[in-house]
């Protein structure tokens, strides 16, 4: 049996695109965490932590971006931070 892998996405209310992401993820019916940036500051630091950690972010925060939405998969294992990625990668689920 194989493991199944944690996906928590990180969006915000006042972020323009991460309505469109997530709504990708909860049509897809895959089970994931949507942790919004915003609200707390627990959420905000996980979120950083992955940031800050991870080389996918480097371009993001080379151009001064924040880095929502990013849907982090496993333990910071990999980020998807695109939607047409994200379809990619919820397609390759099927």
């Amino acid at each position: 049996m194989s493991k199944v892998q944690k996906k928590i996405v990180f969006g915000s209310s006042m972020c323009p695109d991460c309505g469109p992401f997530k709504e990708v993820m909860d049509e897809s019916g895959v089970r994931f965490l949507y942790l919004d940036i915003t609200e707390n500051l627990a959420s905000m630091k996980k979120f950083l932590k992955a940031r800050d950690t991870m080389s996918e972010f480097d371009g993001v925060k080379s151009a001064g971006n924040i880095g929502i939405p990013a849907l982090i998969l496993g333990d910071n294992e990999r980020a998807i931070l695109d939607i047409d990625e994200l379809k990619e990668y919820l397609d390759s689920l099927k």
